[in-house]
């Protein structure tokens, strides 16, 4: 007979398969919607008397000082990128998510309990230094434990929930901007505590990475966590593949492992998978993420609404809330794509959309700044600020957090995602603190900028960039063994969607 004790005693309470991927997912895709949350949160509190004015950051004189503290906590999150390559690959991916989301807390009560301007820079850099750690390693933990059909679709919908944290906190900022005073940003920012205790309470018995475990001297815990997450006896053929796979990899790599000396100064290697070359494309993706706009409107859109189109305080808000719906619904049409036609066409996609956005909005806002009736005109940009979330949402927004855990070897993976996070972040530093500046000295100009930025990425994604989806990680290692061309359109197999039959063949010869 079965007690509740013996029950108690199966790891992860007896979850398995498609459950167990859930749960790891239930607790990923909360850390990614109170990345989310965070930051969208600060685009509210900006445009609140109370906090500008306890702050002493009322007036134009105060734009410079304003636009730091809202991107210190980008710093603070480069940093945390940074401490994530040694918590990631020394404790574990479990253990980093922990002692960042622990961070985040201490950073999180700061600013909520502020009362001065040097208190909440630094709320908002310990803040920034635990979602940094969390950021950088969420995505590993996810793709490093989902099976490869729904490893894309999975981080993707992480990626959602970032919109729904955003989406919840624009419609926040817009309830309590009726309620004024101190609840108006004091609330929105201890609201943070609701996903932090989540996170408390689910990662610490959930699996840990088994590449992560194999690669540590982990075998035996490995095997466990392999066989619950597939639903699979341990002597199971399936798991005996997929931990030779690993363990191929594993060992491939440490007889040829390449230091950061010999990567960042490309000595030849005999047994070279490839590294910088796989490093810079992850990293690729976060840096055109960034200049191509979105945390311009993440950051400021009310700031934009009300400087640029001149609506007022709560209709730039109501407007942000509802844009911010769009964005959350139009994201779920990543999820079944993300497969379906891969990470390359996505990227280009959304990239052209952006593009375009940003190209008619200058000619908007020229027309609204010189020429009659501007008002009007300045009124019609609105249609192409959501038309710029709705083509970030399709391809942009989660792409670059999936493509460096894809592309990068397991030795590599968590340095790759760490270099990927701490570009996301640098650069995010710099548009949100040259934003303010630039929509006060350069007017309709300032957008000239982004859309030059959108349409030269696209020869970069479309030459540069193979296709990762419907392989395994190891199938990526597989390709780089090869040598292939730095140009990648001349191979089909690197560009297709589908998985290429040498994979599948490979994979049946071992079974």
């Amino acid at each position: 007979m079965t007690t509740r004790a013996s029950i108690q005693k199966k790891p992860y309470f007896g979850l398995t398969g498609g459950r167990l991927t859930a749960a790891i997912t239930f607790a990923c895709a909360t850390d990614m919607t109170l990345f989310g949350y965070d930051q969208g949160v600060f685009s509210g509190v900006v445009v609140t008397q109370n906090f500008l004015e306890l702050h002493d950051l009322v007036g134009p004189s105060k734009t410079k000082v304003l636009s730091t503290v809202a991107a210190i906590y980008d710093v603070g999150c480069f940093i945390g990128a940074i401490m994530a390559f040694s918590l990631g690959e020394r404790f574990g991916r479990k253990k980093a998510i922990m002692w960042g989301t622990t961070i985040m807390a201490v950073g999180a009560l700061l600013q909520a309990s502020s009362f001065s301007l040097p208190q909440m820079f630094v709320g908002r850099t310990i803040l920034g230094v635990g979602n940094g750690i969390n950021t950088a390693t969420a995505p590993i933990w996810q793709t490093e434990t989902a099976s490869a059909k729904w490893r894309g679709k999975l981080v993707i919908l992480e990626m959602m929930m970032n919109i729904a944290g955003f989406w919840l906190v624009n419609w926040i900022n817009y309830g309590l901007s009726f309620q004024g005073g101190a609840i108006a940003w004091r609330f929105p920012l201890a609201f943070q505590f609701i996903f932090i205790f989540i996170l408390w309470s689910t990662v610490p018995w959930l699996p840990e990475s088994p590449r992560w475990l194999m690669a540590h001297g982990g075998v035996a815990e490995a095997l466990e966590a392999l066989s619950a997450l597939e639903a699979k006896p341990m002597d199971d053929p399936h798991i005996i593949i997929l931990h030779n796979e690993i363990e191929f990899s594993i060992q491939y790599e440490m007889e040829n492992v390449i230091s950061w000396k010999d990567i960042l100064f490309r000595k030849k290697h005999p047994h070279d998978t490839k590294a910088l070359r796989r490093l810079l494309l992850g990293a690729g993706t976060q840096f055109m993420q960034q200049f191509e706009g979105i945390n311009i409107m993440s950051y400021y859109l009310p700031t934009v609404l009300i400087t640029y189109v001149g609506l007022s305080n709560e209709r730039a808000r109501l407007i942000t809330g509802i844009n911010a719906t769009v964005y959350l619904v139009v994201s779920c049409i990543s999820i079944p794509l993300v497969e379906r036609i891969g990470r390359r066409w996505l990227m280009l996609i959304s990239t052209f959309g952006q593009g375009l956005s940003f190209a008619i909005i200058t000619v908007l806002l020229r027309f609204a700044q010189t020429g009659p009736g501007g008002s009007k005109v300045a009124t019609a940009s609105i249609a192409f600020f959501f038309l710029f979330y709705i083509s970030f949402g399709v391809g942009m927004l989660g792409v670059p957090w999936l493509y460096p855990t894809e592309i990068s070897s397991l030795s590599m993976r968590t340095k790759g995602a760490a270099v990927a996070t701490m570009t996301n972040w640098i650069t995010n530093f710099v548009i949100v603190e040259i934003t303010p500046i630039g929509i006060q000295n350069l007017g309709w100009k300032f957008w000239i900028v982004w859309t030059v930025c959108n349409f030269a990425f696209l020869p970069v994604i479309y030459f540069l960039y193979p296709e990762t989806s419907n392989r395994t990680l190891e199938d990526m290692d597989a390709y780089y063994r090869t040598n292939p061309s730095l140009i990648v359109i001349g191979d089909p197999d690197a560009i297709s969607a589908k998985r290429p039959l040498k994979f599948i063949q490979h994979e049946d010869e071992e079974l």
